[in-house]
């Protein structure tokens, strides 16, 4: 079970991070089922890392499948989540994405996410399965895995970049990208010199969105 801060990693972790006018970060994670693991467990692990309070949310159940049958143990269920977080993280997968899509009360996260002017970072099939239609990518520049931008509409400024970043949209392609979709995630929680830093204690080269 992932919970907490991994203190004992010796990699990362600098005190500055920790607080920020004496306000913990915070971010909500949310698992559906089928949910693509590489995509949850690697921002889970860097923002940890950079002192964040992660959440990992579950839909129906706290233990949660993902795509490669590995079960993933939320801290709690989305419905019982009351938190006030700093960025929404959505992971993609085929399928954990649709779910996520059809679930109950994520539409609405996004939605109060998004009017509050705070992060909302999705990877992989999700920019375009589970954000695309509620509309917070119209007119913003996005980018997810490459075949999926073919059902958007014209309003959606496609990208073909690793990570695409517009307003308070954070948005990236698929698993191979998940290290640098983390990290701006840290950029932008923090500053450029607390990511690059982190990257570079954990011996990934990351220069910066």
């Amino acid at each position: 079970m992932l919970e907490g801060v991994h203190a004992d990693s010796g990699i990362g972790l600098r005190p500055s991070c920790f607080l920020k006018g004496n306000m913990r970060k915070e971010a909500l994670l949310i698992l559906a089922e089928r949910f693509e693991e590489v995509e949850a467990v690697t921002p889970v692990d860097v923002l940890r890392r950079a002192g964040v309070n992660v959440v990992m949310a579950g839909l129906r159940s706290k233990n949660v499948r993902g795509s490669r049958r590995v079960v993933y143990i939320a801290d709690m269920l989305l419905s019982e989540y009351q938190g006030n977080p700093d960025v929404l993280i959505l992971p993609g997968g085929v399928q954990g994405a649709e779910n996520l899509h059809q679930a109950q009360g994520v539409t609405e996260w996004i939605a109060k996410m998004n009017q509050s002017g705070k992060w909302i970072a999705a990877i992989c099939a999700a920019p375009a399965v589970v954000l695309a239609p509620t509309g917070v990518l119209d007119n913003r520049k996005a980018t997810c895995y490459p075949g999926y931008e073919k059902g958007w509409g014209a309003l959606i400024q496609h990208q073909t970049t690793a990570v695409a970043v517009d307003q308070n949209i954070i948005t990236s392609q698929g698993p191979g990208t998940a290290l640098d979709f983390s990290f701006v995630i840290v950029e932008k929680l923090f500053d450029r010199a607390t990511a690059v830093d982190l990257a570079q204690k954990m011996v990934y080269s990351y220069t910066g969105i």
